[in-house]
């Protein structure tokens, strides 16, 4: 026979108190009918409140005045919690107790109006949740002040990147109005030189001539290429990828770099192709032009470079290989960074070190792939990817000096308007000897001031853009006013922008860029001749 046999209720009360929550029945008139020893432990009450018809006001009276229910009249405090524990079905709440504890009380009416209050120390639970709460606070307050911190470093990497912007255009406006002030006296030295060319054939000055004319295409075509560069960085340089025959580039860079070859005596060798690409060809030209004088430069002498292409897929593979002295793989990223020269390098050429760092920036721009391998002391092997195409037409670019066509005399009355005398002067010379007729004027105020145009009315002009206190263009139409009629007129500038050349085209005015190059020029001519009824 068990306990429970013997007596149930008993037994009931000693399992109620093996039960870690306080445990506490009250009856309709809210006095204590049983506790269990948890509940008398937890809330400390004297024996005498804790025997069965104790009152539940008693109670609550108790502990308001021992302090557990907080500050105030401890009888309204009593009643206050009664009403909390009675006011509904059922209730949970939480309080300290007098030592301390946090206890979560759970109470229940019972069907009799009875009250059933059980009780649980929740101070575990509450110091997790206060610390997981003030863990939550503090990595809040870590996510704010990372993110403070990263919308002020994103305001500072926007604003330098607005700088760095700015930058760039000043640099590339700066280098614009740079170039107009360079390319004015070297587009009046080959306007000379152009003359100086004519009238030397057949004499020993012939090859002399040729080689200044030369010298100065070289100045244009590295003025060209900074610019172009300082375009790339600030992104107003626009590749535009045409089909073009290979072979034109190797050619160019067989009349180019030939005779330096010889110089040194190093063998280059340009390997045939039949291999067509796509390609931007000024910028693809340069990039190839960098990469074999480096190999050239960087070659002693008696020693070799190859330039030719290999089919990969759809690309056609450019390789520019070379004997020279090579570089070891640690010294890749420093072969691309400006103004950076490696010691061997710098005692065998001259140079300021931009070559590669130019070549990486056009690569880029094309979004092309450049592959380099090379063994110290053993040579290197540059290799551009280019798209391969089915057909491209030969350029005419490549084919050497061409000489002009003996077109006899113009016969023509020209107008040269220009602030540069030296221009001027040149421009005059050259078209006195092609046979025509020319006046020529600084400003429109010289022509008004010194009546250059009574009874001279010019078959055409020729106009300078950049004008001291008009543009060109505004220029050609004051002419067109006040001379009547049609015309016809070019404009004579170093600005290369489609800006520019949208304006004169919607104007009927034809444009020639500057340094000016007489064939160009001399067509330029006949064709404006054409539209007022002249011809030379």
């Amino acid at each position: 026979m068990t306990l429970l046999d013997h007596d149930p209720v008993r037994a009931f009360s000693l399992a109620m108190d093996h039960i870690p929550q306080g445990v506490a029945v009250f009856d309709a008139g809210m006095r204590l009918v049983a506790s269990n020893r948890r509940y008398n432990t937890l809330l400390d009450l004297p024996a005498d409140l804790v025997r069965p018809g104790s009152a539940l006001f008693d109670i609550a009276l108790f502990m308001a005045e021992r302090g557990d229910l907080g500050q105030g009249d401890a009888a309204q405090l009593a009643i206050d919690r009664i009403r909390v524990l009675t006011g509904a079905p059922t209730t949970v709440t939480q309080r300290t107790a007098n030592a301390g504890q946090s206890l979560e009380f759970h109470s229940s009416r019972l069907p009799d109006g009875g009250l059933v209050v059980s009780f649980t120390d929740v101070t575990a639970r509450v110091r997790a949740e206060q610390q997981l709460e003030q863990i939550n606070q503090t990595l809040e307050l870590r996510v704010e002040e990372r993110t403070s911190a990263l919308k002020q470093v994103n305001s500072e990497l926007e604003l330098a990147r607005a700088k760095a912007d700015a930058s760039n255009h000043d640099k590339t406006r700066f280098l614009a109005a740079a170039s107009h002030d360079l390319l004015q006296p070297l587009n009046a030295a080959r306007l000379y030189t152009s003359t100086l060319i004519e009238r030397a054939k057949s004499t020993a000055f012939a090859e002399l001539a040729n080689s200044i004319e030369a010298s100065l295409t070289a100045v244009e075509d590295i003025m060209s290429a900074l610019l172009d560069i300082s375009r790339i960085d600030s992104g107003a340089l626009k590749p535009a990828p045409t089909p073009i025959q290979a072979q034109d580039l190797l050619k160019k860079i067989e009349v180019e770099f030939g005779p330096m070859a010889r110089e040194r005596s190093i063998s280059l060798r340009i390997v045939p192709t039949r291999g067509a690409i796509l390609a931007d060809r000024s910028l693809v030209g340069r990039i190839v032009q960098n990469l074999v004088s480096n190999a050239i430069k960087y070659t002693p002498v008696g020693g070799k470079v190859l330039v030719g292409l290999r089919r990969r897929g759809n690309r056609l593979r450019l390789d520019v290989v070379d004997t020279g002295i090579g570089f070891n793989r640690d010294q890749h990223r420093l072969l691309f960074a400006e103004f950076s020269r490696l010691e061997r390098g710098a005692r065998m050429a001259q140079g300021l070190g931009l070559g590669l760092s130019i070549v990486q920036r056009l690569v880029a721009a094309l979004k092309l792939t450049l592959e380099l391998d090379s063994n110290e002391g053993r040579g290197s092997r540059f290799s551009l990817y280019l798209p391969a195409v089915r057909n491209a037409r030969p350029s005419s670019e490549v084919q050497g000096p061409v000489n002009e066509p003996g077109f006899g005399t113009l016969n023509l009355r020209v107008l040269c308007v220009d602030n540069e005398r030296a221009i001027l002067e040149a421009m005059e010379g050259l078209l006195v000897h092609w046979g025509c007729d020319v006046r020529t004027a600084l400003s429109l105020k010289q022509i008004d001031r010194e009546r250059l145009l009574e009874g001279w009315y010019p078959d055409l002009v020729l106009m300078d853009y950049h004008l001291d206190q008009t543009s060109g263009l505004d220029a050609i139409e004051w002419l067109r006013h006040n001379l009547g009629g049609h015309l016809p007129a070019a404009l004579v500038t170093a600005d290369r922008s489609p800006a520019v050349r949208t304006l004169a085209e919607d104007r009927g005015i034809a444009v020639v860029t500057k340094p000016v190059k007489p064939a160009a020029l001399r067509a330029t001519i006949s064709g404006l001749a054409n539209q007022s009824g002249r011809s030379g």
